[in-house]
């Protein structure tokens, strides 16, 4: 079948602005977006920049928006989102500097995750690995099942207007360490996050949990 997509580019080394590139290609029926921009930079224009690894949505490295809204790539299909042929447009994730392309800098996102101790703290130093039931790690399975995309932090409405906050993928890596059964500080994590810039700053318009994989 014949796929039309446009896709945002910008280069910093040889322009000022970005623009849309509009290619046309011929795809299998069940291509990905991925696939098509893979064939794009492979067989049309190998000046396109892209980010991907698995191709089966589970390391996050291919989060983009497509026709608006923060996707997985890889996992979505180009029918999908066109069924009668329409224009895709493909553009980098929302609330992220631009390197090159669909390219994103991603170093404030791990800064941000680093920042709320993303692992179990305890008073004693374990013997051995220290083990949970699975029975009492149940509630905690979502946010387990993350895999650090940022479509979550590209949809985030009050990222827009203010950078300083923590944001959704960082505030779901500290729930998921507040509320794990082991960990000793989740006083000290609350009082963190209790702070400017912390969970109350988040205004429940639930965009993340709509584009999140």
């Amino acid at each position: 079948m014949e796929a039309q997509i446009k896709v945002k580019r910008f280069n910093p080394e040889n322009e000022s602005e970005s623009f849309y590139q509009d290619y046309s290609l011929d795809v299998a029926e069940d291509s990905t977006i991925l696939d098509g921009l893979i064939k794009i930079r492979e067989e049309i224009d190998g000046t396109l920049a892209l980010r991907c690894s698995c191709r089966a949505s589970i390391c996050g490295s291919c989060s983009m928006k497509v026709n608006g809204s923060a996707k997985l790539v890889c996992k979505t299909r180009i029918k999908e989102v066109s069924p009668n042929g329409e224009l895709v447009t493909v553009e980098p994730m929302g609330n992220f500097p631009v390197i090159k392309d669909l390219v994103t800098d991603m170093d404030l996102f791990w800064s941000k995750v680093k920042s709320v101790d993303p692992y179990v703290r305890t008073n004693f130093e374990p013997e051995a690995e220290h083990i949970a039931s699975n029975e009492s790690m149940t509630h905690l399975l979502g946010v387990m099942n993350c895999i650090m995309c940022g479509a979550c932090v590209s949809e985030c409405t009050a990222l827009e207007v203010d950078p300083t906050f923590t944001g959704p993928a960082a505030l779901a890596k500290a729930y998921r360490f507040v509320a794990d059964p082991r960990d000793e500080e989740k006083k000290s994590r609350l009082g963190k996050l209790n702070e400017n810039s912390g969970v109350w700053d988040c205004t429940r318009c639930l965009a993340c949990v709509e584009v999140c994989p």
